[in-house]
């Protein structure tokens, strides 16, 4: 009874982890939406000698050499920064409850780190919620701002858009059809090629179950519950998502996903052309969970999203988390 038990809860929060299931009529269902761009020596003065001459030019290309460098590495640099929003617009306190692992919280991630907006985590312990006790809405994300609790990771975005972007404010809930096509796509596909491929096998499973188990809100006991019990019951759960979503290899529906993004991308080094947008952020989020796991490191060998992705994280840069 105790094994069932565990299975039963580890089964409920790895979904609630990493599956993008909207329903949430039971605690299994409720906690379901639980990874980077001459000198020649006829210009010198008369009494130089040919040697002379020679060793000043070659210094001088040297020196050149690492100007040129430098200067392209700083417009690299500024090409890919965050980008910069009035200091009077940033909220004065941003709490984001959240599961680390969850693709939708890192989407809000990512919107808060590009725009380089201050916030605090809560963990939610998936199984009692307590720290979301509060709230009507019981699902993650919810992001406090300044005292208003803001829900859905879409809207999130669309509506911390228009509270720190007032030169875009009327651009942020977006009319680029292309923009808002791809960000439904994150949503409706992308999210959807996770599970079947962190949890393909039970290696991976039990990879992902770390992961999970060592980032989250839980005590020493469901800790170890988590990783063995949860690695367990998800590799029989992903066989079930690859049928649901008519999956027949899941690192093949990962890689074309990928391959898909960069098509769209038509050569940019964004979709928003210089810099990114929603879109780039949104794909960023639900991919930065997996990054490190072994179906993110194969995605990048595999495909042609690498040199995107790398954009991604220098424009992104360092999270604007505050640790507590």
């Amino acid at each position: 009874m105790r094994r069932a038990s565990i299975l039963t809860y580890s089964s409920a929060l790895s979904r609630s982890l990493l599956s993008p299931t909207k329903q949430h009529n039971s605690l299994f269902q409720a906690t379901s939406a639980y990874s980077r761009r001459c000198f020649s020596t006829s210009r010198f003065p008369r009494g130089y000698s040919g040697a002379t001459r020679s060793s000043l030019s070659l210094g001088g290309l040297a020196a050149a050499t690492v100007a040129v460098g430098c200067s392209s590495l700083l417009v690299e640099d500024e090409a890919y920064a965050k980008a910069h929003v009035n200091a009077d617009l940033v909220p004065k306190d941003v709490v984001l409850y959240q599961y680390e692992a969850c693709p939708f919280c890192n989407k809000v991630k990512a919107f808060l780190d590009y725009y380089d907006v201050p916030y605090k985590v809560v963990e939610v312990n998936p199984f009692s919620k307590k720290e979301i006790k509060w709230s009507e809405y019981k699902k993650v994300p919810i992001l406090t701002v300044d005292g208003e609790p803001l829900v859905d990771s879409s809207a999130i975005i669309d509506q911390m858009g228009n509270k720190i972007i007032s030169s875009k404010a009327s651009l942020v809930v977006s009319n680029d059809d292309e923009e808002n096509k791809w960000r439904r796509w994150v949503d409706n596909h992308l999210v959807h090629m996770l599970s079947p491929n962190i949890y393909r096998n039970t290696s991976e499973a039990l990879e992902s179950f770390d992961y999970i188990a060592n980032n989250g809100n839980f005590s020493t006991y469901e800790k170890y519950s988590v990783k063995y019990a949860g690695a367990a019951a998800m590799y029989f759960v992903s066989k079930k998502l690859k049928k649901k979503y008519n999956i027949t290899d899941e690192r093949a529906a990962l890689y074309d996903a990928a391959e898909t993004w960069v098509d769209a991308l038509d050569g940019r080094d964004f979709l928003g052309g210089s810099k990114p947008n929603l879109a780039d952020l949104a794909v960023f989020g639900v991919l930065r969970p997996i990054r490190q796991l072994k179906s993110g490191k194969d995605m990048v060998e595999h495909t042609r999203i690498g040199e995107w992705y790398s954009r991604m994280e220098s424009a992104v840069g360092e999270s604007s988390r505050i640790k507590t």
